[in-house]
Parts: C-alpha cells; structure tokens; sequence
C-alpha cells in the first residue's frame, strides 16, 4: 500500500512539473523536492496524508532552492532599511 501511494504522488508531481511552463532551474528542484519530501512522509507516518504532507513541503522549499539559484553573476544585498535587492557580485566573487 504505501508503495502505491509513494508511486501515485510521484507520478503526479511529474505530471505537474512536466505542465508547467516556468524556469527549469525552478521546476526540476521543485519536482525532487516534492518526490524526496512524499518519500519521508510517507516513510514517517505511513499514510497519504503524510505523504501529501511531505509532497507539498518538499516541493515548495525545492522551488526556493532553485529560485535562489537561479541568478549566476548576481548576489543578493539588504540595503540600509533591511530591504533585499539583487545586483552584479563584486569582482573576483
């Protein structure tokens, strides 16, 4: 039973990454997120919900990632009132 619902979440989450017209860089970090995340849910509480559970946490921190990732050349800077902004690394970075 659980390896029916790891197989049916995986296969979804495919199915959705396949469809979705974003960034690679963004989706495919999603993707393994979500499959590793339903793995361990699943494994931890040995029921969909779980699995659903770990899918949906897993797949929301491999977008971050992979968002974050995303920008080669550039680097994230917090300016004099804790606002985040993006520009060129420095040289030699």
């Amino acid at each position: 039973m659980r390896t029916m619902i790891m197989a049916a979440v995986a296969a979804g989450t495919m199915a959705l990454t396949g469809c979705q017209s974003v960034d690679r860089n963004v989706a495919i970090p999603a993707g393994i997120g979500a499959l590793g995340g339903a793995a361990i849910g699943a494994g931890i509480s040995g029921n969909a919900r779980g699995a659903l559970i770990g899918a949906a946490v897993g797949g929301a921190g491999g977008a971050l990632l992979g968002a974050a990732t995303n920008r080669p050349g550039q680097c994230v800077y917090r300016d004099g009132r804790g606002q985040r902004y993006t520009a060129e690394c420095p040289a030699g970075y």
